[in-house]
């Protein structure tokens, strides 16, 4: 499937690891479960962690600064909790290396990821990139705070609260 960053299709140099198979050299993603083994590898290569829309962010706390990409599943469009796991890495872990959203989401959703601070996304293949452009281009003004630098519109209330 198709990787896009920065509106752009890039190429995908990770390899996602089932569990039932043993860790190669080179860029990989691992599930949860297998995150030690993932940190204890001899092996080349970075690491990622596939974390699934029911399992907390903060199981990731005393590994992220070994991590460089964090992969992220929407099972419906609907479910949103992606969009809070993006952000809390970003706000609340200080999470600085990729963030990578898969499976089913739509376009009018790819400008909110952004801001929530995600930076990849798996598209469906045969995908127009045209919609997925505009889709960026659409939203202009937000009253939410973002993860992003720009220009903050509104009270911004949520920046006041407590973490």
């Amino acid at each position: 499937m198709p990787l896009l960053e920065n509106a752009q299709i890039i190429e995908d140099s990770w390899t996602l690891v089932p569990d039932d198979q043993p860790l190669p050299d080179g860029d990989i993603l691992v599930p949860l479960s297998r995150l030690a083994e993932g940190l204890g590898r001899n092996g080349t290569g970075r690491l990622g962690v596939v974390l699934k829309a029911d399992e907390r962010v903060d199981a990731l706390r005393e590994a992220l600064p070994r991590l460089d990409l964090v992969s992220l599943s929407f099972s419906i469009f609907r479910d949103g909790r992606a969009f809070t796991q993006a952000r809390s890495l970003r706000e609340h872990l200080h999470f600085a290396g990729a963030v990578r959203v898969t499976g089913h989401f739509l376009p009018d959703q790819y400008e909110f990821l952004l801001r929530c601070g995600v930076t990849q996304f798996v598209i469906p293949e045969q995908s127009d990139l045209a919609v997925w452009k505009k889709a960026h281009e659409l939203v202009t003004l937000a009253y939410q705070p973002s993860v992003l630098n720009e220009r903050q519109e509104g009270f911004a209330f949520r920046r006041f609260l407590s973490p």
